[in-house]
């Protein structure tokens, strides 16, 4: 599959909206099939959209906008959000491009991360209007979703082995923008570093929690990230959520141990 039919068969919403403006001066430096508009796909058909669907004229709602987040809208986000991750310490590090690389080879094959790395480069050159972005993924994709996005974005900053201070002041205003809460933001946060308190805030409780308490949160944490609330994503994002629940299972076994439960 071409890079034109492949990048036009893959986006939904995220070819609309700033993400779309993005993602188009990428493709605009690709000489592929977009250009002609052979194969069915071209960038105006991308703008056109874009203006039908973030227009003022719009009276969907959110929930149904929502609804049609694709593996592919996903996919763009990510990539447009790590170059913003990968840029905030004024340093380009290879471990962090090898990382992007490689959750998208584990993620899509080969084949299709050679794809989203062609454009990942062409977005990368770009300065991104993060409050933009960030307002067009919370309004059009969910909660979970979102909370998968910032997972990897911490992956991201902690491949070369530190997340800095510049890293994490990005990674938590784009938290802010996308309407993550601090107790989330926290959680997954903690399960990037290590401390003795770990355990406590990646299930959202603090070091006085009863027994009870420790239990109750395991559930609702267990509930909160597991798999299956990214399965719209499509089975590779499945695959990529599992870490999260891993950790929050982690935690609880940590507490069980230290607790005696």
């Amino acid at each position: 599959m071409s890079f034109g039919k492949w990048i036009g068969a893959s986006l939904g919403w995220s070819f609309g909206g700033p993400i779309g403006a993005i993602v188009g001066l990428a493709l605009g430096s690709f000489v592929d099939t977009l250009s002609s508009g052979k194969g069915g796909f071209t960038i105006d058909q991308g703008s056109k959209r874009g203006r039908t669907e973030y227009g003022g004229g719009s009276c969907r709602s959110q929930q149904q906008r929502r609804a049609q987040t694709t593996s592919g809208d996903f996919e763009v986000s990510l990539l447009v959000l790590a170059s913003v991750v990968i840029k905030a310490d004024g340093v380009q590090d290879q471990r962090e491009l090898d990382f992007v690389r490689n959750q998208f080879v584990s993620m899509y094959g080969k084949d299709r991360a050679n794809k989203a790395f062609k454009l990942f480069k062409g977005i990368n050159k770009q300065t991104i209007p993060l409050r933009q972005v960030c307002v067009q993924i919370k309004q059009m994709m969910d909660h979970s979703s979102r909370l998968q996005l910032m997972h990897f974005l911490f992956g991201i900053a902690k491949a070369d082995g530190m997340v800095t201070e510049d890293e994490e002041s990005q990674i938590y205003t784009i938290a802010g923008y996308l309407g993550i809460n601090a107790s989330d933001y926290s959680s997954i946060k903690a399960m990037f570093y290590n401390s003795s308190d770990n355990a406590y805030k990646i299930l959202e409780i603090t070091k006085s929690a009863t027994v009870d308490e420790i239990k109750k949160a395991y559930r609702k944490m267990a509930k909160k990230y597991h798999p299956d609330k990214v399965e719209h994503l499509g089975e590779e994002h499945k695959k990529g959520a599992e870490e999260k629940f891993k950790q929050v299972q982690k935690a609880y076994e940590q507490l069980q141990k230290e607790r005696g439960f």
